[in-house]
């Protein structure tokens, strides 16, 4: 375990906040985490360091943490972050004084401990006299659960458990564990999986370069070095993976663990060196003596080809080199922790024996000799991994201190920094590539005028918040792109191929929508043209006018709502009579029918809803009919009624729509889309300007919150790493493809706060 992945100047803020501490009162919601910390090397040290971090990132105002280092009486460690309290676990008395002064504290209203069985060995019963003393509601983190205790381990971690208000373990197994052997209700376990860093696509060949690996075939460990890891076990299998596979070197990463080099020196290191020479296999083997830091690290492990975990200890419950090198993609050879054996199911990697070094290189050799399916575990670890983001434990445990709390805790989702990364790395110099896979552009996937219209608006956007220059260049390529798109006769095709051709899609499908979005981002555009350059504005202006004689024949709903849109912006007088004759035609479908209990423009909510109102009440803006804002009013609330849940948005499911006739059946779960919640952000803030509505900004808010965790899986939407957007919320997953539509939707709906 390592450092976090935050940068220098993240840290350096971090730290202030930590820092400015000293000199504020605090908060009622103030959380004491008792646990080691960094600068002790230490994995659990830095599992509370990176949850404390992602906990301020995600509700950095919903509640303060306050840092209770666990100490030896030899240790006496320098912390960057300011520690309000310190637990000298060597010292019984320090447990009675930890505990009467976070009892003095009325700011202080939860505690959590990280447990590890061997941080509270040195005095017999400290710990169980911190629990009895203390005060304060506690959840206790178990990083071990042994299995089959004896009576009086049994006993110990019971009398443990039952000053607990919750526990928390990091696998199913675990929690099994402390419910069947150990008695421990069930209702009170917890399980939140260890933490993992999301990580930016990164090409392997490059970082094989970078580390000199070029044309290498890569196995990796990592940890702290203990005869616990039995890396010998590689050792001993790599003479018959070196026979099949010359070109193979085996990286071992990362420093011997403090207290072994205390107690023995570095004689594991040693037998491990003198093993390898034994074998002749110097040329095949690097040791990497350090204790790197994270980005470091996790390039080794994503220019890995295959990641061997051979930890010989039977009952460990779980690991962090494990959780980091799957989430970073590695094709992983395992031997049966319990760990292993809960992650690596659904053809997620390779079982084998403890110490086997036969079932070990025949493993390797499988992978080694087979790239396609080295591929496809890299994509179902990713899969598999997604919702162990730290983001996404931290939005578990913010939920579980809010149970806690009998839900007293109001939770801010706190805003992510605009990020352009992967619209920069999704556009070439024709447009913005249509999907990609995870990360990765796939340029196979062509081109669409959607696109790059919907990417046209969010850089108009953020150019008129920020004025910043660097936007130019990107909205001269989509705009390029849309005047690439149009046809003699003024319509547009939508479906462009990396070769630049049009597809035969075109021909096979209603291009009404595409259309009309291109029309709503040419006037977004031209709504800017007092502040762009003049050749931007007056390209899009040409390209509006020779579209619009063909505009006059749209009927269908949405193309019209979005040219309704394109025209209120662009804001010609010359145009007005036929957004008019749009919004009319919007208003008499409305009137043909809204009846009684269901006051929509169709016999059914599809997706994009709520744009209809949006152009509705856009059109009373600009002409002052009545019957256009009472129609965008009723319609909206109407949608609202339906999408806003207990105040949570969910969005209509593209597994069916809701049709008029069937209103009470249960929606489908899953299927919603970022561009729906976005359409939603976009019209809540169109009606919150026109009306000065505090509920509109409110729902605002709470339907942004979706991208970042607030729907029914817990689970962020938007990847603040990548700066993308996943391409939807399933029943029981999250689509990892940050395509185009997603990742520009979600830039919309964030811009709107920026205003």
């Amino acid at each position: 375990m390592n450092k976090n992945i935050n940068s220098d100047v993240e840290d350096k803020a971090i730290r202030q906040s930590y820092n400015d501490k000293k000199h504020k009162t605090y908060n009622k919601n103030n959380i004491v985490f008792v646990s080691t910390f960094p600068p002790k090397v230490c994995g659990i040290a830095t599992y509370t360091q990176d949850l404390i971090k992602s906990l301020h990132s995600k509700f950095g105002e919903s509640f303060n943490t306050i840092i209770c280092p666990i100490e030896t009486e030899e240790e006496n460690y320098e912390y960057k972050e300011y520690t309000e309290y310190k637990l000298n676990i060597s010292d019984a008395v320090s447990y009675l004084e930890l505990a009467a002064n976070i009892n003095k504290n009325d700011t202080v209203e939860l505690v959590m401990l990280q447990h590890e069985f061997g941080f509270f060995n040195e005095t017999r019963n400290g710990l169980y006299l911190f629990l009895k003393n203390l005060k304060k509601d506690i959840i206790i983190t178990f990083h071990t659960v042994l299995p089959k205790p004896d009576k009086e381990l049994k006993e110990k971690v019971k009398g443990i458990a039952n000053f607990a208000k919750s526990l928390v373990v990091m696998t199913s197994i675990s929690a099994e564990i402390l419910s069947n052997d150990y008695e421990i209700p069930p209702g009170k376990i917890i399980v939140i999986p260890h933490g993992t860093h999301l990580l930016p696509f990164t090409d392997k060949i490059a970082l094989k370069e970078k580390y000199n690996l070029k044309n290498k075939k890569v196995l990796s460990t990592f940890g702290l070095l203990g005869s616990g890891k039995n890396i010998e076990t590689t050792l001993k299998a790599l003479p018959e993976i070196i026979a099949k596979n010359p070109d193979v070197i085996f990286l071992i990463l990362g420093k011997t663990h403090p207290a072994i080099v205390r107690h023995e020196g570095e004689k594991y290191r040693e037998l491990l060196e003198d093993l390898t020479c034994k074998l002749h296999l110097e040329n095949h083997i690097r040791f990497i003596n350090d204790y790197l830091p994270l980005p470091e690290l996790l390039e080794y492990l994503q220019l890995t080809d295959v990641y061997l975990f051979t930890s010989k200890d039977r009952n460990q419950a779980v690991s962090g080199t494990f959780s980091y090198a799957i989430s970073s993609g590695c094709a992983i050879v395992s031997t049966p922790i319990p760990h292993a054996l809960e992650v690596l199911k659904e053809d997620t990697g390779i079982i084998i024996d403890f110490e086997a070094p036969e079932q070990l290189s025949f493993a390797v050799n499988t992978l080694l000799e087979n790239e396609s399916k080295r591929e496809k575990l890299r994509l179902k670890s990713l899969e598999k991994m997604a919702p162990t983001a730290w983001e996404n434990s931290s939005i578990l445990h913010a939920l579980l201190f809010k149970k806690i709390k009998n839900h007293k805790t109001e939770l801010t989702y706190a805003l992510p920094e605009i990020n352009f990364k992967h619209i920069q790395n999704m556009t070439t110099d024709l447009g913005i590539i249509q999907f990609s896979k995870i990360s990765k552009p796939d340029i196979n996937s062509g081109y669409t005028l959607d696109d790059n219209a919907r990417a046209m608006v969010t850089l108009c956007r953020h150019f008129e918040g920020r004025k910043d220059k660097a936007n130019l260049q990107l909205i001269s390529i989509y705009l390029n792109f849309i005047k690439f798109c149009q046809q003699k006769d003024g319509s547009f095709l939508n479906y462009v191929d990396e070769h630049k051709q049009f597809t035969q899609q075109n021909y096979e499908t209603n291009l009404d929508d595409s259309n009309g979005r291109a029309i709503w981002a040419l006037g977004y555009l031209i709504s800017l043209k007092e502040i762009l350059p003049q050749e931007i504005s007056e390209t899009a202006e040409k390209i509006i006018q020779k579209n619009l004689i063909w505009a006059e024949k749209i009927h269908s709903t949405r193309a019209m709502a979005f040219i309704i849109k394109g025209l209120y912006y662009q804001n010609s007088e010359k145009n007005f009579p036929l957004l008019k004759e749009l919004a009319n035609r919007l208003a008499k479908m409305y009137q043909h029918e809204a009846k009684d209990d269901w006051h929509w423009f169709e016999s059914y909510l599809t997706y994009g809803n709520s744009l209809l109102p949006e152009a509705l009440l856009l059109a009373w803006i600009l002409t002052k009919d009545e019957m256009y804002k009472n129609i965008a009013e009723e319609s909206f609330q109407f949608l609202l009624s339906k999408i806003m849940i207990d105040g949570n948005i969910k969005v209509v499911s593209n597994k069916g729509w809701l049709q008029k006739e069937n209103t009470e059946s249960a929606p489908p779960i899953g299927g919603e889309q970022p561009i729906d919640v976005a359409y939603t952000v976009l019209a809540l803030s169109t009606f919150y300007k026109a009306f000065n509505d505090e509920k509109y900004l409110q729902m605002m808010r709470n339907s942004f919150n979706w991208f970042l965790g607030k729907n029914h899986l817990n689970q962020i939407i938007y990847n603040p790493v990548t700066g993308g957007c996943y391409d939807g919320l399933e029943e029981k997953n999250v689509n990892l493809n940050q395509g185009a539509e997603s990742t520009v939707s979600y830039l919309m709906a964030r811009l709107c706060f920026d205003e």
